[in-house]
């Protein structure tokens, strides 16, 4: 993009915008711009159709009987074909439960297990937290696993990969920077090692295309609530390639993942599918959520919802450093859109006191410890005009030093 553009041109291109008719199929306040949909997504008619049924109707009156007559004990593995899609997961890879921490412990173990004569996994000392605390707690079962951290070990993952590597645990795309990782290539990495692979799609699944089975992906796991609009702490998802799904085995063994969970036997004896990966009864107001949310996706381009994403992080990425750039502000995102997932990152050294300002002036993203200002960028709602009053009203902030008012100081729980 050459030069600045001005309001008359941010406005032509949502006019442009063949995605723009999506906004107006989820909730969104008057007058707020909404740059968070990395940490939870927008909710929707639809989403609240379907929790309203399920609890009223449902629950309300068939009570019991739902399980059959609403189809509640096939929602995990229905919802995970219909994620699937998303992800370029064939049917009867995916079911969706659980939690993302969950699925991790799950993944990291049923790996270990395919490569019992190996005892290293490979994490990114940059990923998200929950990932390596997953990642301790299987290490603390296995007597001797070793835990190898890019960052920390090396400085890139590719070199911590030998013949020792039982698993490679990996952000798709990094919750901090942003950063997405090519899965094809480190896949082939870890495969030409004998190692098995574990993808994490938190930040993926709904915001660009991704093909699981193309790049031979063993295993992933992923949230609901960002991007794909489940709600707050809808149920993850786990993918299994089905060429492991015959021998993978999940620590957890609960009954929805016995083959005959109402036989009640005595012994667990796991189900023949992706079944088997789940572990208790799961949460059926919440998925039901999830199902209004994931209907939407019906009517979505992948290829235009990336496009978009490139264009509405390149156009703030032009705007803040136009506009704010004399500020203090550094870019700790990738520059090239293409090497980006959908969210841009400033690094600030009074990023939280900056958030909070933006977010009492109708701006919200997040901080992220310990000097991060993230936002999230939704093509399903976020316009580019939002993309330029956001930059507006940070530049005012910045420009004012209405941030450094002490209210902005006290930090909450949730940053």
């Amino acid at each position: 993009m050459s030069g600045i553009p001005d309001l008359v041109a941010i406005e032509a291109m949502d006019a442009a915008d063949v995605l723009r008719p999506m906004r107006e199929r989820f909730v969104l306040p008057e007058g707020l711009v909404y740059l968070d949909g990395n940490s939870l997504g927008a909710a929707s008619p639809a989403a609240f159709a379907e929790l309203t049924e399920a609890a009223r109707q449902e629950w309300g009156q068939d009570l019991i009987r739902s399980w059959n007559k609403a189809g509640w004990f096939e929602m995990p593995v229905e919802l995970g074909d219909q994620l699937g899609r998303l992800v370029g997961a064939a049917p009867g890879q995916t079911v969706v439960c659980d939690t993302t921490s969950i699925n991790v412990y799950k993944a990291l173990h049923a790996a270990m297990g395919l490569r019992p004569d190996r005892s290293v996994i490979v994490a990114e000392a940059g990923s998200f937290p929950t990932d390596l605390y997953m990642a301790e707690g299987v290490a603390s079962t296995r007597a001797g696993t070793v835990l190898r951290l890019e960052g920390v070990d090396a400085p890139s993952i590719e070199e911590l990969i030998d013949d020792s590597v039982a698993v490679v645990l990996v952000n798709h795309v990094n919750y901090k920077s942003g950063e997405l990782r090519d899965m094809a290539a480190l896949t082939k990495k870890a495969h030409e090692a004998g190692a098995l692979i574990v993808w994490d799609l938190c930040h993926t699944a709904g915001a660009l295309p991704v093909d699981l089975d193309g790049s031979n992906a063993d295993f992933a796991v992923g949230c609901t609530y960002k991007y794909l609009n489940g709600g707050p702490g809808a149920p993850a998802f786990i993918y299994v390639a089905n060429r492991h799904l015959a021998e993978a085995r999940q620590p957890l063994s609960g009954w929805w993942g016995h083959a005959r969970p109402f036989a009640f036997e005595q012994s667990y004896a796991a189900d023949a599918g992706i079944r088997r990966f789940q572990c208790g009864t799961q949460p059926i107001l919440s998925l039901r959520a999830l199902k209004g949310a994931l209907d939407i996706w019906n009517d979505v381009d992948m290829k235009a919802l990336r496009a978009k994403s490139i264009a509405l992080t390149d156009l703030f990425i032009q705007l803040v450093e136009a506009k704010c750039g004399a500020y203090g502000l550094t870019l700790e995102s990738p520059r090239d859109g293409t090497r980006r997932g959908s969210q841009v990152s400033f690094a600030h050294d009074n990023a939280y006191q900056i958030m909070q300002a933006l977010i009492e002036r109708g701006v919200i993203g997040d901080f992220r410890a310990p000097a991060t200002l993230r936002f999230g960028f939704t093509p399903l709602y976020v316009g580019f005009k939002d993309v330029w009053h956001a930059v507006e009203v940070l530049e005012d902030i910045l420009r004012t030093g209405a941030w450094k008012e002490a209210r902005f100081a006290v930090k909450s729980a949730v940053t």
